[in-house]
């Protein structure tokens, strides 16, 4: 499971599909539907969060719009209600990670991406997180991750 910190414009139509799978089970965790993924890392920031299923629904939202804009028809009646409420932090540590993931993935699968997306410093991150200064989140499990500068390559 990968719910990217990332803006979803930056995914592939593989990636977002996936990415709004992913997030429908990690919803489906947070509101105790399945017994599955209910220790996963990637859950960890939205669990601490005050309205854990409002953030997963702030972030479905987010998906969703992207989606939208591309032509897809993801069911919005999958989300639930979309509360305001504050953003989750992200580490710009955490970032430069994911970006260096995607970008792996992207050049492996969608070469025409890779070479647009490579030249972007600081990638923006997805609507429900407001990026701040530090390192990698200690909840990823970046074993699979290459590795690299801190920062995403120019």
């Amino acid at each position: 499971m990968r719910i990217w910190s990332l803006h979803p414009r930056y995914l592939d139509p593989a990636g977002l599909v996936a990415l709004w799978r992913e997030t429908l089970l990690a919803k489906a965790v947070l509101q105790g539907a399945t017994k599955g993924y209910r220790q996963h890392p990637q859950l960890e920031r939205f669990k601490a969060h005050a309205n854990p299923v409002g953030a997963i629904d702030v972030y479905l939202a987010g998906v969703h719009l992207e989606a939208t804009g591309r032509g897809y028809r993801f069911d919005a009646a999958k989300i639930g209600p979309v509360p305001e409420l504050q953003p989750i932090p992200v580490t710009d540590g955490q970032l430069a990670l994911e970006w260096r993931h995607l970008l792996a993935k992207l050049s492996a699968r969608r070469p025409a991406l890779f070479e647009r997306w490579s030249g972007v410093d600081r990638p923006d991150c997805h609507p429900l997180f407001r990026p701040e200064p530090g390192p990698v989140a200690p909840w990823e499990r970046a074993g699979d991750i290459p590795s690299g500068s801190a920062r995403p390559r120019k």
